[in-house]
């Protein structure tokens, strides 16, 4: 009795994507065209303008000691609790987990690895660049600053671009770049500004950020969305490979039938053309029927379509002749 084998959960997880192996059409994958270079360029050029107006203690700077002396979790101080909580928004932790439990559901209902790499790919470039950033400048914070009016750069901090912000700007905008139509794209984009917009802004509330860090991150994060499209032949060849991997593993797991031992090839003489040289080659005694009396038609044996199945006799008469009695 053949019984099929038990499935895990594994399994039916990669048997859902499997339903679909091709991408769904609908979905248009952001490409690297001329006007998103473009606003690469600008981008860029606008986070080496925030970072040398930091460095050479421009009014950028002041501006930042002005809104630290405003301490504006005094001034309004009633909202502080909901601050506390809004902030969270630019964790990378919670975020990381709630926008990963969605896009695993897109990645579910479209039968594709890619929104769950786009993600990853994001986090990773994100961490690479902003944490070098960060390390590099060693900008204190407001809270350890040792000399009013200065940069506080070099001095071992890490807070410079804020991490809070690029990370809200990445994690929620990666829900407008993996958006399936233009509309919905156009509004998450508005949600993910406003949302990392609002968590840059409880940075420099609650005096965790100058506002410069602010600035800087949002810039951190705006150019990872833009130059993501570059990464998309890496997040198509990651899937792929991903999906090999899974056969191999799968058919390991499973074993392959083995092929059944062929036995020797046996040679096979082909008929000569001449059936002649047949009939030469193996005699046979010719077969003689007994003569007697006409027989009706119908009680002779039936005529196939083929012809008669009877051997031909030399002695045989055509039919309505009489046969001569042998002495």
């Amino acid at each position: 009795m053949r019984t099929e084998p038990k499935l895990t959960r594994l399994d039916r997880v990669f048997a859902r994507l499997d339903r679909e192996p091709e991408r769904p059409a609908h979905i248009d994958v952001p490409k690297m065209s001329r006007h998103r270079i473009v606003l690469i360029a600008a981008t860029a050029a606008f986070y080496g303008a925030i970072v040398w107006a930091v460095v050479i203690t421009s009014w950028l700077v002041r501006l930042d000691w002005q809104v630290m002396f405003f301490r504006p979790y005094q001034q309004w101080s009633e909202i502080h609790w909901f601050v506390d909580y809004y902030v969270v928004l630019g964790q990378r932790g919670p975020t990381a987990v709630m926008v990963s439990a969605w896009l695993g559901w897109r990645s579910w209902r479209q039968h594709t690895l890619r929104p769950l790499l786009a993600l990853g790919v994001s986090l990773l470039l994100l961490n690479i660049t902003v944490g070098a950033a960060k390390y590099g400048m060693g900008r204190l914070g407001p809270h350890y600053a040792t000399i009013i009016g200065s940069n506080e750069m070099g001095l071992g901090g890490d807070i410079f671009p804020s991490g809070h912000t690029a990370n809200a700007v990445v994690t929620w905008g990666i829900l407008a770049y993996l958006a399936s139509t233009p509309r919905a794209r156009r509004w998450l984009s508005a949600v993910s500004a406003v949302t990392s917009l609002g968590v840059g802004m409880a940075t420099v509330y609650l005096g965790t950020h100058w506002l410069s860090d602010v600035l800087l991150g949002w810039v951190a994060g705006l150019l990872i969305m833009l130059a993501l499209p570059w990464f998309e032949p890496l997040i198509a060849r990651a899937e792929a490979r991903i999906f090999d991997l899974r056969d191999r593993w799968r058919s390991r797991r499973t074993g392959t039938a083995s092929a059944p031992v062929s036995a020797p090839p046996v040679v096979v003489t082909p008929l000569p053309a001449d059936r002649d040289d047949v009939a030469a080659r193996s005699p046979r005694a010719p077969a003689y029927l007994a003569p007697g009396p006409h027989t009706a038609r119908s009680e002779r044996a039936p005529v196939t379509p083929a012809g008669s199945r009877r051997p031909p006799h030399p002695e045989r008469l055509p039919h309505g002749s009489t046969s001569s009695a042998h002495p």
